[in-house]
């Protein structure tokens, strides 16, 4: 009888790859984080929930990338496969960076835990280290390389729009909790300038990842030159103004940490917050003088 040839049920490429082995050690880091934290590390309050919908949620995600790229639906699902990888794995390598950070601070330091519960949430904590750094390694293999024809989110330029837009999350949270943007009209000012810039560089990310560039009434490189030097001014009043009127006296702000944060351990209290959110909008506003140089790189070598 002739040999009959066993047709491979998909792309077994997507998991044998370089960054598929990366792919699929992302996945068994983040279960066996979540496990562990499940399990006996526990996990409680805001801080825990986001933790674990970090690790949960880029462990869905990653699980959805390979099963597409093994199916072979890449140019069957309504949204750049060029773009979106590369887009995912970085706001999972700042989740997971995140989750790293909180978690430990949260859930070991200040929580006192003993035993074999401190032990599982160190070894969470671990495993949390390396879903990031597994992630972070897909960015780099991932990125576009100099000459390199690929999606806007893989350059340099895309990838801190993901920077940009995260960072602008964290300030959300600190800034509504407690309200402090109510007290004055420049801090009202610097909401607006962090909710403007973070909706228009989401916008960004969502036009390059659904291949919608085109609706734009502009050049696209255009564009993005133009918004992002509208962002760094609007940034650099923010960064101006928010230690002005938290920290000055003359305006109402105190320079210096109130008593009751001494005495309040087990978290950040609200003196904190406003100086976490001046530190991350002078972030921003780096981040966004780096990609406005890049923006301006590009319009220069398509000229």
């Amino acid at each position: 009888m002739p040999i009959q040839r066993v047709k491979s049920v998909g792309n077994t490429q997507a998991l044998t790859s370089q960054v598929g082995i990366v792919r699929l050690l992302e996945a068994l880091f983040a279960c066996v984080t979540f496990s562990l934290v499940v399990h006996q590390g526990g996990w409680y309050g805001r801080n825990g929930d986001w933790c674990m919908f970090c690790w949960c949620f880029c462990f869905a995600m990653t699980l959805l990338v390979l099963l597409v790229e093994f199916v072979g639906l890449q140019h069957r699902i309504p949204v750049s496969w060029k773009n979106f990888p590369i887009t995912f794995a970085m706001y999972a390598t700042l989740m997971c960076l995140s989750a790293s950070v909180i978690y430990p601070v949260t859930h070991i330091q200040h929580n006192a835990a003993s035993g074999k519960t401190k032990d599982y949430r160190i070894a969470a904590t671990v495993f949390s280290c390396l879903t990031c750094l597994a992630y972070s390694v897909e960015v780099t293999m991932t990125r576009a390389r100099p000459g390199e024809v690929t999606g806007y989110m893989a350059s340099v330029p895309g990838l801190l729009k993901v920077v940009e837009t995260f960072v602008a999350c964290i300030i959300f949270v600190f800034i509504s909790e407690p309200v402090s943007y109510d007290r004055h009209e420049g801090l009202k000012w610097c909401l607006a300038v962090y909710c403007i810039c973070f909706i228009l560089s989401l916008v960004v990310i969502v036009l390059c990842i659904g291949e919608c560039t085109g609706w734009l009434p502009c050049a696209f490189n255009k564009f993005l030159s133009g918004y992002t030097l509208l962002a760094v001014l609007m940034y650099a009043t923010a960064t101006v103004i928010w230690p002005i009127y938290n920290f000055d006296k003359n305006q109402g702000g105190r320079p210096n940490r109130p008593s009751y944060c001494s005495s309040n351990s087990r978290s950040f209290c609200d003196w904190d917050k406003l100086v976490a959110i001046a530190v991350l909008t002078a972030i921003n506003l780096l981040v966004y003088l780096a990609d406005l140089v890049y923006s301006a790189r590009l319009i220069f070598i398509q000229a």
